[in-house]
């Protein structure tokens, strides 16, 4: 009888996950996240001139700071993919006024539709991309070295072709040829959502962003990247195309160049031959505060943007806080050194949590 009296066996149900565990898992993937220091770092270069500088958060000020860090942004995402892939390109900031010089003086000197110009500039800014990847491939020297080298070649070959061309330092006026306002409304165009001003170059920027994290995050190309930058030589033995790889992010930094390039030239008109000197250390320390390492294999097309956003509000904020702007590369130099502290210190945790 006490057979029948007993419990009928059933399968055990599953015990309740500890929240405990849970919370480890999303505090540890938290801490994983490249961008966290940039968001943290944005937050509170935010929050500084919101009080320090009465018209910071007033919309027109927001849409000036956004527009300034597009400026940099459409620059920071292609340079972050090719850091995380374990490179540089020191030819950038040129290789941005190179893209609107070609499109500009191709479409005057041959009278053409500017869109031609356009076209022409593109692959010319790709080429430039493909011959430091195909250079750096080919011969094994430091990006640092082939990149320097082809800055030097971009800065003399844009002041003196445009003086062959033009007879001055600049390009003559496009504005009243076929196809400018068209070209315009791609490039340098703004749109009024009520009070505020919205540029193009910020949703350009924006859609770059979406495009490099999707590669990063969904493709096997992201993976490839990753490898790359992570180990060259261990992503070689397992089938990885390096080579490939490492050509087709320069060419992303010459796609960057071109969009920067033809947004420079619609919105002036002209372009002037010694512009973007420098710059390419804008972007690598966009990259860089947004959680991009040094040595590649780590960083995210999320956090370049939000470093970006943190050099549009340092810039702007100085402005609106009414400070003398010379203190601008102090502050710009500060925020690079605590960001990468900062970026240092969320990985350690993020190591130890495992």
């Amino acid at each position: 009888m006490s057979g029948s009296l007993a419990r009928p066996t059933t399968p055990a149900d599953p015990p309740e996950p500890d929240e405990r565990l849970l919370h480890r898992s999303t505090l540890r993937s938290l801490l994983g996240r490249p961008e966290l220091g940039a968001v943290v770092g944005a937050v509170a270069v935010f929050v500084f001139f919101s009080v320090v500088a009465d018209s910071f958060l007033q919309l027109s000020s927001l849409s000036t700071v956004l527009y300034a860090s597009s400026t940099i942004g459409i620059m920071a995402v292609p340079v972050a993919l090719l850091m995380i892939g374990g490179e540089f390109d020191l030819s950038t900031g040129v290789a941005v006024t190179t893209s609107a010089l070609v499109s500009s003086m191709f479409s005057y000197q041959m009278t053409a539709n500017v869109w031609v110009g356009v076209g022409v500039s593109l692959l010319t800014s790709l080429a430039i991309g493909f011959f430091n990847g195909i250079v750096l491939v080919r011969t094994g020297l430091p990006s640092f070295i082939i990149t320097l080298a082809t800055f030097l070649m971009l800065t003399g070959m844009n002041l003196g072709f445009t003086k062959l061309i033009s007879g001055k330092v600049s390009t003559k006026t496009i504005g009243d040829m076929e196809g400018f306002e068209s070209a315009r409304k791609i490039f340098a165009s703004q749109h009024t959502i009520g009070d505020v001003n919205i540029k193009v170059t910020i949703l350009w920027w924006l859609g770059l962003v979406a495009v490099a994290t999707w590669i990063l995050l969904r493709t096997r190309a992201g993976n490839w990247i990753f490898a790359a930058g992570g180990n060259a030589h261990a992503a070689r033995a397992v089938g990885v195309p390096v080579a490939r790889t490492k050509i087709a992010l320069y060419m992303g930094t010459g796609f960057g160049a071109w969009v920067l390039g033809q947004h420079l030239l619609f919105s002036f008109d002209t372009v002037q031959s010694g512009e973007g000197v420098g710059n390419e250390l804008l972007y690598i320390i966009a990259a860089v505060i947004g959680g991009c390492l040094m040595t590649g294999g780590y960083g995210s097309a999320i956090g370049a943007a939000v470093g970006a956003l943190i050099f549009g509000m340092t810039n702007k904020g100085i402005v609106y806080a009414q400070w003398d702007a010379d203190w601008f590369k102090f502050f710009l130099g500060a925020m690079l050194l605590l960001a990468t502290l900062l970026n240092a210190w969320v990985r350690k945790r993020a190591e130890a949590s495992k």
